[in-house]
Order: structure tokens, then sequence, then C-alpha cells
């Protein structure tokens, strides 16, 4: 197995972009009655990361088929080191209310791309 630190050096030495966000992968770990209830908090906290540049992304995530809800999310972090990420993860209301729980890893970026296109007059925004 190659250390991550090495597999981001060659990634960078061969033109990758090489950008290092955190994902948590979080799950219910309580009734859907405790998600619901933490969810007001979770939301605020979510927009307070968002608003610090310390949040990428983050949504709920469909069943294998693409056709249910099950209550899965993903949430994408920036921040200096895993365990800075961790800290934001475990700062969530949702996991410290044990409402949900979370893996955390690391996501190397090396390739993609996406469209934004702002209306200036209409205010409006679309990530593609």
């Amino acid at each position: 197995m190659v250390a991550w630190a090495d597999y981001k050096a060659q990634a960078k030495a061969r033109g990758a972009l090489a950008l290092e966000l955190f994902v948590a992968h979080s799950t219910p770990a309580k009734t859907p009655e405790d998600v619901k209830a933490a969810l007001p908090d979770h939301l605020a906290y979510q927009a307070t990361l968002e608003r610090e540049g310390r949040l990428a992304f983050a949504g709920p995530m469909s069943d294998e088929t693409g056709e249910h809800m099950q209550g899965v999310g993903l949430i994408v972090y920036r921040a200096e080191s895993l365990d800075a990420a961790r800290a934001l993860a475990e700062g969530d209301p949702m996991h410290s209310s044990g409402a949900r729980s979370f893996v955390l890893r690391r996501w190397m970026i090396n390739e993609g791309s996406f469209t934004l296109q702002v209306g200036l007059s209409t205010g409006g925004t679309i990530l593609r």
C-alpha cells in the first residue's frame, strides 16, 4: 500500500490537481425522529461552515436503485488536515447528538470539471 503523502506527491508531479478534501459518509444511528429533531441545528451548522468556506458540498444520497431516500448523506469539508476535518464532523449536531454516525476519509481530486453560471440581474446560480 502506498502512503497517502507519497501518492499525493506523485499525483502533483504528473500534473494532477491533487486537491485534498475530506468526505464524511453520514448514516442514521438513531430513530428518524432523532434525526428530524437534530435537523434545524445541523442545517444552521452547515450554513455557518459554508459561509466560512469550510463546507464544499453536502446532501443526501439515494439507495442503490436511485429511486429511494434511505437517509445516507455525504458531506465534503475543506480543512487543513484529517484531524481538523474530524473536528468539523464531530461538531455537527447530527453527529454530536448521536442521531447520525460518520466515516471520514481523505479525498484527492485530480481530474474533472464544473461549470458555474451566475445570473447577474436575477441573482440565480447554476452549478453543473
